[in-house]
């Protein structure tokens, strides 16, 4: 059985909390701020499934709220929220560009992959993408956790 701390310590949450996780995180980044109605728009949801979902996310420490104020993702909400783009992006960069599915499809697929992957399948898979669509060395021990390496990824797959 898992106890709040395991729980915690795995950054375990529901599939669905991290969608909601990812979405304040892109609206955070694209706005400057998230709302409630802005989170129920991008996810086609009801704002009462938000403030559901909020709730759940504050009582993990991902983010702090306040009825009807601002909600800010924790560093701890960012670091996950992060973690689960960057995921994604390597998911998707296999399937598309590896595997050649067309990249609806591959979006599709990713979306589903990719919150079943643990940590080191996707440092491993990270490292072979990057490997394989000559996106630079992975020397610096590539890490998903790791910001920098996102960053440092992304420019030099932008300049191919």
């Amino acid at each position: 059985m898992l106890t709040k701390a395991n729980k915690k310590e795995k950054n375990m949450i529901s599939k669905s909390l991290e969608e909601y996780l990812k979405t304040m995180y892109i609206l955070q980044k694209k706005n400057g701020n998230i709302r409630v109605t802005d989170i129920a728009e991008e996810m086609n949801c009801s704002k009462p499934s938000v403030n559901k979902a909020i709730n759940n996310l504050k009582e993990n420490k991902l983010i702090n709220y306040e009825s009807y104020g601002k909600i800010e993702l924790t560093s701890e909400g960012i670091n996950l929220a992060k973690k689960i783009l960057e995921t994604y992006d390597i998911v998707f960069l296999f399937l598309k560009d590896v595997l050649g599915i067309e990249p609806e499809k591959a979006e599709q697929e990713a979306e589903k992959l990719k919150l079943s992957m643990e940590d080191q399948t996707i440092n491993k898979l990270a490292k072979y993408v990057h490997e394989v669509l000559g996106l630079g060395s992975l020397d610096c021990n590539y890490d998903v956790n790791q910001e920098k390496c996102r960053s440092c990824i992304r420019r030099t797959k932008n300049q191919t």
